[in-house]
């Protein structure tokens, strides 16, 4: 079974382990999400010390195809966004809960 994050529940958290109010976590989340999109955006890299490292790449455009009707489409050329986890974060991922 899959269990989403989702934003509501980091702000509780967040506001479990600090006490600011939802409203400001909320803007302080939004703000640090709306700085790597737009780094991201500007100088393609965004990277955040022991946890990972954001990156935009360009895709060429290429011809796909529909699985169930085998009807040939061009992909458009598009950013995508890879993320690459630092060692720290692999590590403390890879730990075993005992």
């Amino acid at each position: 079974m899959r269990i989403n994050l989702t934003k509501k529940d980091i702000i509780n958290s967040m506001y479990i382990k600090l006490g600011f109010s939802k409203r400001i976590l909320n803007t302080i989340l939004d703000d640090i999400l709306y700085t790597i999109v737009e780094n991201l955006k500007k100088n393609k890299k965004v990277k955040i010390s022991n946890f990972g490292t954001f990156e935009l790449r360009k895709k060429k455009k290429r011809e796909g195809r529909n699985p169930k009707t085998k009807e040939k489409k061009l992909i458009s050329a598009r950013n995508v966004v890879l993320f690459k986890a630092s060692k720290d974060f692999k590590k403390f991922v890879n730990i075993k809960n005992e």
